[in-house]
């Protein structure tokens, strides 16, 4: 819109303006649209940690399977090759899990780390389980740990300013790398 000579306001068309550089820099992450149009909950009828074994691995973002506990995808990561190690039991906390799950889903957890970092090179990582809505889980009712690789250079502007994160790597390919680099 331009002002004219007498302060009238006359719109024109800003099709010549494509391209133009402004002050914005735009992140193009068309493949975040199929997490958006799935609304703020998917699976809310279901437990999607319960669905994800039924699937295959490749549909169910599974990276290995172990006898009572598996490691996943996180649909929703912090950073790329954010996994979780879930129990196969749906049960909602730590405490509720056998010796031989927790034995297990500490294996596993030792395993993506080893593997995140040879795949991804990363320089530490976060780890953790939260209990319950209250402590931030997302899905409280299935336990899950989260395995999150962290570089010194993962740090940027993006979350605290634009509450944005960027990825730079498509779910189905990190599956791919960590699943080839996982000890059989």
């Amino acid at each position: 819109m331009t002002v004219g000579d007498a302060g009238d306001v006359r719109s024109e068309p800003a099709d010549h303006l494509a391209g133009v550089p402004d002050e914005f820099q735009r992140l193009w992450t068309p493949h975040r649209m199929a997490y958006i149009q799935a609304g703020p909950e998917p699976l809310r009828e279901e437990c999607p940690f319960c669905a994800a074994p039924q699937r295959s691995d490749e549909d169910g973002l599974i990276v290995a399977r172990g006898e009572t506990a598996y490691v996943i995808l996180n649909l929703y990561p912090y950073n790329s090759g954010h996994l979780m190690v879930c129990p196969y039991r749906h049960i909602a906390t730590y405490d509720q899990a056998t010796v031989e799950e927790v034995a297990e889903i500490g294996a596993l957890t030792q395993t993506a780390m080893r593997v995140l970092r040879e795949v991804s090179r990363c320089d530490g990582f976060n780890l953790g389980m939260n209990q319950g809505r209250v402590a931030g889980a997302g899905v409280d009712a299935h336990l899950h740990q989260h395995v999150v690789p962290r570089w010194a250079t993962d740090a940027n502007f993006f979350p605290i300013i634009a509450k944005t994160k960027a990825l730079p790597q498509l779910l189905g390919e990190v599956r791919e790398a960590v699943t080839a680099a996982w000890p059989a």
